[in-house]
């Protein structure tokens, strides 16, 4: 094994002086690791095998999305066809990622040169140059069409111009695809137009922002990742293109994001005010909302060459390993006050932070976390969305997201150890087991059932492959040098040489505030005499730490009841219900302990206590399915679609003939700004889709355009009330008594029936109601619960005054309880009345299970409450 000593290797030239920097320090900075003897436990016939595999699995996802999607943004895998947005049901904001620019081709291009593709990839530059348009009137994400489509146009321009340089192919290439790329970063660039210079979260490609044709800028907040995940696209487009404007924007948000941290820890939250820079959500972690922002700082440093973003992440993640690491788990804190955890659950994006761990050369944490994240897929077969603490799973959609990949990559660069190789392995297999479709491959709905969802995101082809296929290659393999680029958050190339290139920027030196305290990582690449002392089996000792941490292989304990406070913010979901909607019940503490206070009490923070751990399977709680039934001709009460009720609003449920009327679909059609059509609304019954912000503020403003009641329709293709449990939908954590209105929710398939039939017959009206009193239905016999006191007593021993009148009577004869009933009888026990409800006054020794006659709740239901807006 051949040793690294450490050295300062990263330590660079500021990129605005005059300097030059070796190459070879930046290379070893990227990826100079150790370089172990292969081990035989994988030989290279085998890596060779699980390479051409990889291969074969590109050729079927790429070639579906070419044959049956393209020039769509994106393959529907389940129905072999191309995603157009506004020819799909809208899914909120996943689909501000498609910009009718052939997302999947741009974003698929560099991997093309990595999979060794060369023809493919001049045939696909052909194509993009010739058919993609990026002026089109569409609202996309800033952040998105950042990482994905410029990133996607820089990568493949670095790969084409090298190609050319080299005299082999791309004679014809004259750098069309930065021009493409020139032409994008100015229809991004109106997204900066706000006076703190963080950048709106969403613009249009023809009018931008602020223009009245945009259709966008009402927007108040971004997340800290939108915000601070533009530098190294922006950076590179300057460099390459010679026009400053891109870079001083993308700097200037990093110095607001800098400027906003918490001083006292160095924590930043995750949703951020554009306007004023306050902090909307408080809570701080390294995965959804905040987890490239950490990344790029890094990589803007190897990439640029300038301090002050080595110096920043380095206080940042002095800050995520004091509070945030607790190996190996990854938790949220509140940024105000990081002693407080925010959430008992993890993200799977968190999956990209041993990586990143990897290129700073702390591979301690990195291998445990990384050895979490692979015991929860052994469980899961996949990393769910979100998990618990206690790894069970907490939002089980697995959308092929490549960030665990990502992180295999990096530890077996870092480690030599085939471990990595072994794992890599599982990955290929259970994509190919659980993910493969004859149309290419499908993101896994639910990962405890299997089933599939309608979506293969461009980022499956971007990313998990590129990692997949570098991870069982040699470097003589490939068609470039690896080494001499960095992957942005979309895993496209940028050519480390841009560090070398004469910075458009003026110096940039923003003061850090303190100076951090360093540490043997601070400016060194990873030595192998720190890292693994002389022990090869290091790796290995840290791994079987956590063999079985998560059950598998042995009997599983799960972790006691915890306490976890959770902070309140202005708007966006709260934690609280966040944590209801995936299926996790909450009780307040002053519940539980009597109203006892806790010592310790901090502004905006809620305590509470898990009370009950999530199962396997849903729980069993009661939702009482509602109905929309449509009763104008043609359909006379015959079209019935089962809804889901809602915690507030007017109960239906009290409504003998339910309410009736006209359905409408209200302007925005997801009633999260200002109500364009509140006239024609006004007496009818709203139709509004699911997304963007939460249930209770949608009613408020439909409720106050005059609407009668309120159809929700799900945003999320495919869900259907034969396969999904209906939930209750609940408010935003605020009182909804002035909510008024009827609320019922429809899943995407009855959704689609009810706004078919609008588009066909323009004056719907419709019931809603309980499913028990829908027209037509049968009426069943209602039980009727009672509640009972029982009083031994001798024959003809009875209170004097008891009532008369239908009675129950015990009489124990022989040591056997009979049971009779009589008319007119002395009372041996005393009855209440049967719409009474007194079962929330049983004692504590009241342990039998409480029900009455206005109780719908059933032993066998199975559903769970949803914030999800």
């Amino acid at each position: 094994m051949r040793k690294i000593r450490s050295k300062r290797c990263w330590e660079l030239v500021h990129p605005c002086g005059s300097g030059m920097m070796l190459k070879t320090l930046l290379v070893t900075s990227l990826l100079g690791w150790v370089k172990c003897q292969e081990s035989p436990s994988m030989t290279l016939e085998e890596k060779t095998v699980i390479r051409d595999q990889i291969i074969e699995m590109f050729d079927h996802a790429y070639g579906s999305y070419m044959k049956y999607a393209y020039p769509a943004d994106e393959l529907m895998p389940l129905s072999c066809k191309g995603r157009v947005r506004g020819e799909e049901p809208n899914r909120g904001d996943v689909d501000d990622s498609l910009g009718k620019f052939s997302l999947t081709l741009i974003d698929t291009l560099d991997t093309l040169v990595v999979l060794n593709k060369l023809d493919e990839f001049e045939d696909a530059v052909r194509k993009a140059v010739r058919d993609v348009r990026l002026d089109n009137d569409v609202v996309v994400s800033v952040f998105e069409t950042n990482i994905r489509v410029l990133g996607g146009l820089l990568g493949a321009h670095v790969m084409a111009d090298l190609f050319r340089e080299r005299g082999d192919r791309m004679q014809w290439y004259r750098d069309e695809l930065l021009h493409m790329a020139k032409e994008l970063g100015h229809r991004l660039l109106p997204a900066f137009n706000t006076t703190s210079g963080l950048p709106y979260p969403k613009v249009n490609l023809r009018y931008g922002v602020l223009n009245p044709l945009a259709r966008t800028g009402t927007e108040s907040d971004t997340c800290t990742a939108c915000a601070g995940t533009m530098i190294l696209e922006f950076a590179a487009l300057s460099r390459l293109s010679g026009e400053p404007v891109f870079e001083e924007h993308a700097r200037k948000a990093l110095d607001v994001l800098w400027k906003r941290r918490q001083k006292g820890n160095d924590l930043v939250g995750t949703i951020i005010n554009i306007h004023s820079g306050e902090w909307i959500r408080r809570d701080s972690g390294v995965g959804a909302g905040i987890d490239s922002y950490y990344e790029y700082l890094m990589k803007a440093y190897i990439l640029l060459g300038d301090n002050v973003f080595l110096e920043r992440f380095n206080i940042h993640y002095s800050a995520i390993m004091k509070y945030i690491s607790q190996p190996p788990l990854l938790l949220n804190v509140h940024m105000h006050n990081p002693t407080v955890s925010v959430r008992s659950w993890m993200d799977s994006l968190l999956a990209f932070f041993p990586g990143l761990q990897v290129l700073r050369g702390d591979l301690k944490p990195a291998i445990e976390t990384h050895e979490m994240l692979y015991q929860v897929t052994k469980q899961h077969k996949f990393l769910p969305e979100a998990f618990t603490t206690e790894f069970r799973v907490h939002w089980g959609q697995h959308l092929l997201r490549p960030e665990f990949a990502e992180s295999t990559y990096y530890l077996y660069k870092a480690t030599g150890d085939p471990y990595y190789l072994r794992v890599g392995q599982s990955i290929v297999e259970k994509l190919n087991a659980h993910a493969r479709v004859p149309c290419g491959f499908a993101a896994v709905q639910d990962v405890r059932t299997g089933t599939h969802e309608d979506r293969m995101d461009s980022f499956f082809l971007a990313e998990m492959f590129k990692y997949l296929y570098l991870l069982f290659s040699e470097k003589s393999q490939l068609p470039i040098n690896i080494d001499d680029y960095i992957f942005t958050t979309e895993a496209h190339l940028l050519p480390v040489s841009l560090s070398t290139t004469q910075s458009p920027c003026q110096a940039n030196n923003t003061d850090t505030g303190h100076v951090s305290q360093e540490d043997l990582f601070t400016h060194s690449c990873p030595s192998t005499e720190t890292l693994f002392p002389n022990n090869p089996s290091f790796a290995k000792t840290i791994r079987d730490s956590y063999k079985y941490l998560t059950g598998v292989g042995r009997a599983f304990h799960p972790l006691p009841v915890r306490g976890i406070e959770l902070p309140f913010h202005d708007n966006g979901m709260e934690p609280v219900e966040f944590l209801k909607s995936m299926g996790i019940s909450l009780t307040p503490l002053s519940e539980i302990t009597g109203g006892a206070r806790s010592q310790k009490e901090h502004k905006g923070v809620y305590r509470v206590k898990l009370v009950a751990e999530v199962s396997q399977t849903p729980e069993d709680e009661e939702v009482v399915p509602h109905v929309v039934q449509l009763i104008s001709p043609p359909f006379l009460g015959r079209t019935v679609l089962t809804a889901g009720p809602a915690k507030f609003g007017m109960d239906l449920s009290k409504q003998e003939h339910g309410v009736k009327g006209s359905i409408m679909k209200s302007s925005p059609y997801t009633a999260c700004g200002p109500i364009d059509n509140a006239a024609e609304l006004k007496g009818h019954i709203a139709l509004a889709l699911r997304g963007d912000c939460m249930f209770a503020a949608k009613a408020r403003r439909l409720q106050e355009a005059g609407a009668i009641g309120v159809i929700f329709v799900d945003h999320r293709e495919g869900s259907n009330s034969g396969e999904t449990p209906l939930f209750q939908m609940v408010g935003d954590g605020d009182s909804t008594e002035d909510i008024t209105l009827p609320l019922v929710f429809l899943f995407s398939h009855e959704g689609a029936v009810l706004t078919a039939a609008l588009e066909e017959h323009h004056n719907v009206d419709v019931l809603l109601l309980p499913k028990e009193r829908q027209l037509g239905h049968e009426k069943t016999e209602k039980h009727i619960g009672i509640n009972i006191k029982l009083r031994l007593a001798e024959e003809g021993d009875l209170v004097e005054g008891t009532a008369r009148g239908p009675t129950l009577e015990f009489v124990l004869e022989n040591e056997e309880l009979l049971l009779k009933e009589e008319e007119d009888e002395e009372l041996s026990i005393t009855t209440a009345q049967p719409q009474q409800q007194s079962c929330t006054q049983a004692t504590e020794n009241d342990r039998t299970e409480p029900f009455s006659a206005d109780s719908s709740q059933t032993p066998n239901s199975k559903s769970r409450p949803d914030t999800n807006p």
